[in-house]
């Protein structure tokens, strides 16, 4: 029987505090390590700038959709109201030499799918920027790991970083202070 195949997917080290792992991501951010991540059972604040992460595309995406759903929604009632279906509102008629008398019922359709799109490029640009769906991680992989959502803080450096070397790797996590460092496989 051939034995399978165990791919490498990173090197993770635990850390007890949260001074240890704010300090120990700073010194990983500092060595220019680029695909790496911190797990902790609670936000840490100022982890963010502790890493080196910079600000997300989503809100730009998030924008540009609402933005659609606004011109969307104006086109929808323009082309309703003024071309294929002309009326009358409080004895004006609708077009745009009388002045438009049913404007402000436009903005309740524009308004709600500005809503709409945004809602959706939320969920979806989420979803796009976080590779999901993924119905497994590897880091599950890891017994220790489970102790991230309880008393635990781990930093995990990926075998796809461009300065990643498994003896390299293990040696800098041990230099920070990390306990129970291991390389964790695609499949066990």
């Amino acid at each position: 029987m051939a034995e399978s195949f165990k791919r490498l997917h990173a090197i993770g080290a635990e850390f007890d505090t949260t001074s240890a792992i704010y300090h120990a991501a700073e010194k990983v951010r500092d060595a220019g390590y680029t695909n790496w991540d911190c797990h902790t059972p609670f936000p840490v604040h100022g982890m963010d700038k502790a890493m080196g992460m910079k600000k997300s595309w989503l809100s730009a995406f998030v924008f540009a959709c609402g933005l659609t759903g606004f011109i969307t929604g104006l086109l929808l009632v323009t082309v309703t109201s003024f071309g294929l279906y002309p009326t009358i509102v409080n004895g004006k008629p609708n077009d745009w030499t009388h002045g438009a008398g049913a404007m402000q019922f436009f903005f309740p359709v524009m308004y709600e799918l500005t809503i709409l799109f945004s809602a959706f490029g939320a969920v979806f640009g989420m979803i796009i920027r976080n590779g999901l769906p993924k119905f497994h991680h590897p880091l599950f992989n890891w017994s220790r790991f489970a102790k991230a959502t309880d008393d635990k803080f781990f930093i995990i450096i990926e075998s796809s970083d461009p300065m990643f070397s498994e003896t390299k790797t293990k040696a800098f996590l041990d230099s920070l202070g990390g306990k129970h460092i291991t390389p964790v496989f695609d499949h066990e």
